[in-house]
């Protein structure tokens, strides 16, 4: 796909969370059997309990992290909590999903007052099992810092979503 029509580059999720990088596992996240696709908008009804989530692969012996953050936390404009971490699952094997994993984040469902809130979902492939750990806070969480400390490398694979408040009517992400 050229880079300007990748949705994670037009979304900018690449640039405000990650770095650019080339997807080499599956990655699939389904709410309520609605599955995430780049870009599409969900409710903050819709995402209360936490999504299934199933990633690709063909050895189980290899562990993968899952991220979820909230980069536009408080608001688009003024993202001065960026990024919120919603959910860090450590030691998921291939070919499996999030439940086989380690919670180590517990999911806290999206609820954004103000704009329009991108979630992404990051996938990072492990050096091995229980090598990674749970941060100290939520707020002001840095997927690419988490990556380097725990030398996860580039993310093998990501999706996101745009959810505003339940009452929002679309307009531009303030």
């Amino acid at each position: 796909m050229p880079r300007e029509r990748d949705p994670l580059i037009v979304g900018r999720v690449v640039g405000d969370v990650l770095e650019p990088f080339t997807r080499s596992i599956s990655l699939r996240a389904v709410y309520n059997n609605r599955e995430v696709n780049n870009g599409c908008e969900f409710r903050p009804s819709q995402v209360v309990t936490q999504p299934r989530v199933e990633i690709g692969g063909d050895d189980l012996r290899t562990f993968y992290t899952l991220i979820m953050v909230d980069p536009d936390a408080p608001s688009p404009s003024d993202p001065s909590l960026r990024e919120y971490l919603h959910w860090l699952v450590t030691d998921i094997p291939a070919t499996t999903g999030a439940t086989f994993g380690q919670e180590v984040v517990c999911y806290e469902s999206p609820r954004p007052t103000v704009g329009i809130h991108r979630f992404v979902f990051v996938l990072f492939r492990q050096l091995g099992r229980q090598t990674v750990y749970a941060p100290g806070w939520r707020q002001n969480f840095n997927t690419r810092e988490f990556a380097e400390l725990y030398n996860l490398g580039l993310p093998v694979a990501a999706v996101y979503f745009n959810c505003q408040r339940e009452g929002g009517s679309g307009g531009r992400r303030r």
